[in-house]
């Protein structure tokens, strides 16, 4: 395919959305029937920061006043205005691509799939067809470049030979070679938990997590700033570069890997390195942070966005803990506008190696969770708060699982202190007891919902006699009792929930 402007993503449907047919970006800002997007979490995340990118080069609101008047069609007119006005930068081809290095043209070029980690590779086996190498369409690779800003998993793929800041020493290793590609910014070592507000249309939802200028006024090093559309980088540590990493804009589009689309290939390497969380000035709005002692919260696979909770709103009881600036501002904004938000958890978890890789593996997966809040549980009421209602709960609920891990340790230790000859081993007995915490909370996850509602109508005892069913029920299920020393062991050893069962 040759390289003209042949693909605007103000113009061209390249978005997924839910339930429907992709979108426009101009369909994004002036549609009040898209509800939300489609494709996998990380998608997701990098398109709501694009969208959030646009709005606040559009228009950055003073305050909340000027926040509440714009409302939703508000800023999506704003938008729109701005769409027209920078036409030009959204080309997916030609002199200026969109957010790509023409000057990267000299690293390798790999496949459009090299910087996917679900495809098979070299040596690796093909276990599921989705595995197999596919031809990439033009919406794909639109939306491959934007997940790329910030989620480049580190495949060793990249070609880090080529420098484009002279005497730039990000690319190089401590030995003098080429030093390994390094994860996206959005994505971190372990894969950061990111989290937004979503209203009742991708409109409103866009409007819900824009910032206002009071708002970062108190991080003196992030101003707004200057999205890269306008401004490509010139190399990883230009002038131009060092302003995005103290920005607002290279937060939401960080250019963390420096990308060229070919006609039949795609060349990458890395690109900014931003700071990261064991930073003192780091800074992303959907992402919880506790910056007095650098703990971040990470994706979890088997932990849900209402097991969270406590941490993740801690600021609605005044205490210091980890912080989601961008979901705090949201928050308080919403309450004044709306009856009910939805909060929103999503990310991938990744592991890495010796040799460097960061990328989904083993029981890794993606992460997406929401809860339905109703505005008037929001307070900070400390005494009897929907929200002190909810650390109450999930203690208890920690104290519960707890309670069945250890009784099927136990179980099964006593079972192997006993049975001589056909012993469960300590690393066995372990095993059972994580399965069967797993499955406790698999059980529970099903009731989160209720939970947050219970909190707020003060009738969190129904919920309690049944989250104590989940536990006997699990414990059953794990502990079989066929023997006599079975029945010995799982009678001597059952979960105590008297505690739990108490007023």
């Amino acid at each position: 395919m040759p390289q003209t402007r042949a693909f605007n993503l103000i113009d061209e449907v390249w978005i997924p959305v839910a339930g429907s047919t992709p979108a426009s970006l101009r369909d994004v800002f002036a549609r009040e029937d898209i509800r939300e997007l489609g494709g996998n979490p990380i998608q997701k995340i990098a398109l709501l920061k694009l969208f959030q990118a646009i709005a606040q080069a559009a228009h950055t609101p003073v305050d909340d006043s000027d926040w509440a008047a714009l409302k939703p069609r508000g800023l999506g007119k704003a938008c729109l205005a701005y769409l027209d006005k920078w036409h030009d930068a959204f080309w997916l081809y030609g002199e200026k691509p969109f957010l790509q290095m023409p000057a990267i043209k000299a690293a390798k070029k790999r496949p459009f799939w090299a910087p996917l980690p679900n495809i098979a590779t070299e040596n690796n086996a093909l276990l599921f067809d989705s595995q197999r190498k596919q031809p990439m369409s033009e919406p794909e690779k639109a939306l491959l470049v934007v997940t790329l800003m910030g989620f480049g998993f580190a495949l060793k793929r990249a070609d880090n030979s080529v420098v484009l800041t002279k005497d730039y020493p990000g690319k190089h290793s401590k030995a003098g070679g080429v030093a390994n590609e390094k994860p996206g910014t959005s994505l971190g070592n372990r894969g950061y938990q990111h989290h937004f507000l979503i209203g009742s249309n991708l409109l409103e939802t866009i409007w819900f997590n824009t910032l206002t200028t009071n708002d970062l006024a108190p991080l003196k090093f992030f101003p707004v700033g200057i999205p890269p559309w306008e401004r490509m980088p010139e190399g990883e540590d230009c002038a131009t570069a060092r302003a995005l990493k103290k920005s607002l804009m290279g937060r939401l589009v960080p250019i963390s890997k420096f990308v060229m689309l070919a006609e039949d290939g795609i060349h990458y390497s890395d690109g900014i390195l931003h700071d990261d969380h064991n930073s003192d000035v780091f800074f992303d709005p959907s992402i919880a942070i506790d910056m007095g002692n650098k703990k971040v919260m990470w994706v979890d696979p088997e932990k849900q966005l209402w097991r969270n909770l406590p941490e993740l709103l801690t600021f609605l009881s005044g205490r210091l803990g980890k912080n989601c600036f961008g979901l705090k501002l949201a928050i308080a904004k919403a309450c004044d506008q709306c009856r009910h938000f939805t909060l929103w958890a999503g990310g991938i978890h990744v592991s890495g190696n010796t040799a460097g890789v960061r990328k989904p593996q083993g029981k890794d997966d993606f992460l997406e969770s929401r809860l339905l809040i109703p505005s008037d549980y929001i307070d900070e009421d400390e005494d009897n708060s929907w929200f002190t209602a909810i650390e109450r709960e999930m203690r208890a609920l920690e104290d519960l699982s707890i309670n069945l891990h250890k009784a099927v340790k136990k179980y099964f230790e006593g079972l192997t202190a006993r049975h001589r000859g056909k012993k469960e081993d300590a690393k066995a007995a372990k095993a059972k007891a994580l399965l069967a915490s797993s499955m406790f909370w698999q059980k529970c996850d099903r009731r989160a919902q209720n939970l947050v509602d219970a909190c707020g109508r003060k009738t969190q005892m129904e919920l309690r006699r049944e989250f104590d069913k989940y536990a006997k029920e699990t414990y059953n299920s794990i502990c079989p009792r066929n023997t006599a020393r079975q029945l010995e062991a799982w009678a001597a050893n059952m979960p105590y929930t008297a505690k739990y069962l108490k007023p």
